[in-house]
């Protein structure tokens, strides 16, 4: 049995109990390949993190480690700017590189590292970078061409990744770019058995930071006046319950406070929770200002049966197909004109939910993981 390791961001959790995205997207992939007998799959983490965590693949626990300081960096980017490796992001990045390299893998999955093919401690194993979004801005043609050039294929959460991807990239490199969209989970999320009676339920699921746009959502909420309908926003500045509230999100509560319906803000929820919290739902809004890679939320609407919503920007428009309703990003009279047509229509939202789930049993995790089966058999 082959080995296949994934290698998180030093400090990130392979845990339920973040709303993180890559650990996400490594639990789906593992998952789908649990019946896959010429393949095991194992994660380098650092000890410390997030018990429990998901079995599907093994955890390989390593010390934990400490990011650059302030000094380190800016020698690191001078490093990076004539080409060079950044030599404190290697100490970095070490222990957990180390730990998947010393379980022999026939490849390794540098989640969001596309610097890590030429990691000294992964010298003699074929890596493969799997970004989550587009190359550092800091990181120059010359230092993308070298930090990518050792790789064996370069895997990237959407058509439109892959494309800014390889426009950064020198022309030998761009063939090895390869564009996976993520699955989705269809067992945890389904639709529910019947709606209950009572307003029409808009939702937000997601970090409340600038750049996923929920105050699009909220300054759009004046053209649903006098309509049978309420907003819940659902989720912190970062992944947990009690973090304290930001400017950003006291912003928020003064849009609410102004809307002309009701607007309910429900803090972090973690991902055993998420499935049922969505089956809440009639529409899932996912208003991100910024160029979005891929969007699991959006997916996970899509196979809880609900009517969808999303800004026609980055990979949204590849996960939501023609199975949702795409908005301007950032345009609050786009999105109430969206959201009013799609609270007015009770028969639209019941066959946009009816081909949401269509397209998310055709793009489940076991699709993902056919794909990149085939790019590291053949890389």
């Amino acid at each position: 049995m082959r080995v296949l390791a994934h290698v998180l961001t030093p400090g990130d959790h392979y845990s339920p109990r973040t709303g993180s995205a890559i650990p996400t997207v490594v639990h789906g992939i593992a998952q789908a390949a649990s019946g896959d007998t010429d393949w095991r799959h194992g994660v380098a983490i650092d000890r410390t993190t997030f018990q429990p965590r998901y079995r599907d693949a093994v955890a390989w626990e390593c010390e934990p480690s400490s990011p650059p300081g302030r000094v380190s960096a800016l020698a690191d980017y001078a490093r990076g700017a004539i080409g060079r490796r950044r030599h404190a992001e290697d100490a970095w990045w070490h222990p957990v590189a180390a730990r998947a390299a010393a379980e022999a893998p026939h490849a390794v999955l540098a989640h969001g590292a596309p610097s890590l093919a030429g990691h000294p401690a992964l010298h003699d194993t074929p890596v493969f970078p799997y970004l989550h979004n587009a190359l550092p801005a800091s990181m120059t043609r010359s230092e993308a061409a070298r930090a990518l050039g050792p790789a064996v294929g370069i895997v990237c959460v959407s058509e439109a990744l892959a494309s800014t991807t390889a426009a950064r990239l020198p022309h030998h490199l761009r063939a090895r770019v390869h564009a996976i969209g993520h699955g989705v989970d269809t067992v945890a999320f389904h639709p529910r058995d019947a709606r209950e009676p009572g307003p029409v339920q808009v939702m937000f699921v997601g970090r409340t930071v600038p750049h996923k746009g929920v105050h699009v959502l909220l300054e759009a909420a004046a053209a649903l006046a006098g309509l049978p309908v309420e907003i819940t926003v659902v989720g912190s500045h970062g992944f947990s319950a009690s973090d304290p509230l930001t400017r950003y999100q006291r912003r928020l509560r003064r849009l609410a406070a102004r809307a002309p319906i009701p607007v309910h803000f429900v803090p972090f929820v973690d991902r055993h929770a998420l499935p049922e919290m969505l089956r809440r739902a009639d529409v899932l809004a996912v208003p991100s200002t910024w160029a979005e890679p891929s969007g699991l939320t959006a997916g996970e609407g899509l196979a809880t049966g609900l009517a969808v919503v999303a800004s026609r920007v980055g990979g949204l428009p590849e996960v939501v197909g023609d199975a949702g309703v795409l908005a301007r990003a950032g345009d609050a009279r786009a999105w109430g004109d969206a959201l009013r047509w799609l609270v007015s229509d009770e028969h639209a939202r019941a066959d946009l939910g009816r081909a949401a789930r269509r397209r998310a049993e055709a793009h489940d995790w076991s699709r993902t993981w056919r794909a990149l089966r085939e790019v590291v058999d053949h890389c």
